[in-house]
This record gives structure tokens, sequence and C-alpha cells, in this order.
């Protein structure tokens, strides 16, 4: 099977009709429009800290359970074909989870492994593994939540019980999740977001956010919002989590090559365009922000460019919608 290795950056391009988007202390509401497109000089950056213990990099045995694993890995790599009645939309778990979900600094699939069973805030409860991947099912691929034991989370779950094999239990091993991003020295500016991403990032991800495909209808580049992106439950729409992955790993194989600011800028502009609803959506926008997105991390809710981000959303689930329908 071949893996498509897809980058999950920032691109498209809305054109602003003026004024400044402002988000809580990361932005200023008198921000100036920036006097030109060039992006500004690249300070100094520190490399990205990477895992102490490496991946399980031995093959996966060719046994029972290694076909099991072996499935879990292409699901991973391509949820559309191998869990398709899970999914609405196009994105695959190795867009964010890079390298098969190995990379560190990527939310890596074996560093989250020995970091279960853990509590999350998200649904104020301890999760087990297969809990957690429910939710990227549900918000990551804007689909439904396999049953716990299901075919396709023993598979995910045996994949990355594999990879973390010889691993330690350490819920702070070095590499989980994405690298902590410190903040930027001016708060996170739409304008300039729009810049790095009409520069850096719309190339590969379109100028309107939609990603693209080859001949073959393969998802080359994922769409970063719009109908066949993340809902507004994911991960990926909080805006520090976002800057974080774009810092050590956009644009792709180019880690480390923006700014801690135009990190940030890009990741506010990516997380101010709408997508899919929150699948937890009560009715009202504004309750659904007090209850799901109460934070400045978050741009549900907040509006951009006169339009109250969430309000015209449709619903979650995507394709799936299409298939009911049928």
């Amino acid at each position: 099977m071949m893996v498509y290795r897809s980058a999950i950056l920032i691109v498209g391009v809305l054109v602003i009709t003026g004024g400044t988007i402002t988000l809580s202390s990361w932005q200023s509401p008198t921000s100036p429009q920036p006097e030109t497109t060039q992006t500004p000089a690249q300070p100094a950056i520190a490399p990205v800290e990477l895992a102490s213990v490496p991946f399980n990099q031995a093959p996966i045995p060719d046994n029972e359970f290694g076909k099991i694993a072996e499935q879990g890995k292409m699901i991973f790599n391509n949820p559309s074909l191998y869990a398709s009645q899970y999914v609405g939309n196009s994105l695959t778990c190795s867009n964010c989870h890079l390298d098969s979900g190995t990379k560190a600094g990527s939310a890596p699939l074996w560093a989250a492994y020995v970091s279960y069973p853990a509590y999350r805030s998200k649904n104020n409860h301890v999760n087990s593994f297969q809990e957690r991947l429910q939710g990227c099912f549900r918000f990551s691929m804007n689909g439904k939540a396999p049953a716990l034991g299901s075919p396709e989370l023993v598979a995910l779950e045996s994949y990355a019980w594999w990879l973390a094999k010889g691993t330690a239990i350490n819920p702070d091993e070095i590499g989980r999740g994405f690298t902590k991003l410190s903040k930027p020295a001016k708060p996170a500016d739409y304008a300039r977001g729009q810049i790095v991403y009409q520069e850096r990032c719309a190339m590969c991800h379109a100028a309107d956010g939609s990603g693209q495909t080859d001949n073959n209808g393969h998802v080359t580049f994922p769409a970063l919002w719009g109908d066949k992106s993340f809902n507004w439950g994911a991960g990926m729409g909080s805006i520090t989590n976002a800057a974080a992955f774009i810092r050590a790993n956009m644009p792709y194989s180019q880690g480390n090559t923006l700014s801690i600011q135009q990190s940030w800028d890009v990741a506010l502009y990516m997380d101010s365009h709408d997508r899919p609803q929150d699948p937890r959506f009560t009715g009202s926008v504004e309750e659904t922000r007090q209850k799901y997105h109460n934070s400045a991390s978050s741009m549900y809710g907040k509006v951009v460019n006169g339009s109250l981000l969430g309000s015209v959303s449709t619903p979650s689930g995507g394709r799936l919608n299409e298939k009911e329908a049928q």
C-alpha cells in the first residue's frame, strides 16, 4: 500500500476587508496591517527536542498479532479506505501524526500509548487508549466513533502497542504530543498569518484551504478548513496545538524554519476559517462556545470579517451524512 505522507499546515487565501481580528492577550485590536508581503528575516531557531527513547523499529511480525497490527497501520495511513464507515472527511491520522505516527513532536502514536489511561478535561473522565482513539474519529476525522472493542480500534491499539514496545510507561515521555511552544513576542495576528500562509503554505494546501489530491483522487495535502477538514471539536482547532505543530513540522520536511511568531500568526489564520460543526453543538453557537470552547485558543463563536464562526458551519459527519441520505 502506498502511504501518502501529507502535511497539515495552513493554506488558503481569504481577502480581508480591513481591520485585525483580536484574540485575547495574544492579539492586539489595534495591530497595524503589514506594509509588505515579504516574510521577515528569520531569527536563530533552537532545534526541537527529540524523544529520549526511539520507537520500536523492528518489522511488524508475520503472525496473527502482526496481521492485526499491520491492519492498524493501514487504517492509520488510509482510514477512508480501511475504516470508511467511521470517517466523514478525507484526512488521515498521519496528516497530524507524521511518519505513520512515529515522528517525535508530532503527537507520535508510541508516546501516546504509554500515556494512557489518562484523565482528559475534554470529556471529564479517565480515558482508555481506545476512548482516545474514538475522539480522533469523532472530531479530527469528522466522523463517528467505532465501538470500544471494535476491530478497527483493536487494530489501531495493536499498532500503537507495537511501536511503543520497549518504551516505559511515562505520561511525560519526551516526544509525546506536540513540542511546547513559547508565546509570541507580539499578539498573534490574522493579517500577518495570511501573508505567511500565502508564501509558505498555499502551494501545498491550496489558496482556499481545501488541500490537494493526485490524479487518482488520493489526498496528497489535507484540507485545513472548509467541509473537507476536521470539525470544530478537533484538537487542531486549538491555536495553541496548531502553532506548536506548525512550528515543529511545517512546511512539510522543513520544520523549525518558521519563526515562533510566524507559527502563531499562521495558526490563528488557519483556525479563523469555518469548518464542520462541533458534534457537541447545543443548537446555539454562544452556548456551545461557553460550554466547549471557552478559551482564548479557540476562534469558535468569534466574529471574523463580519462572520460569526460556527454560525454557518455544515453539520458534523461530512460524507457519512451523504451516505445516510442515500
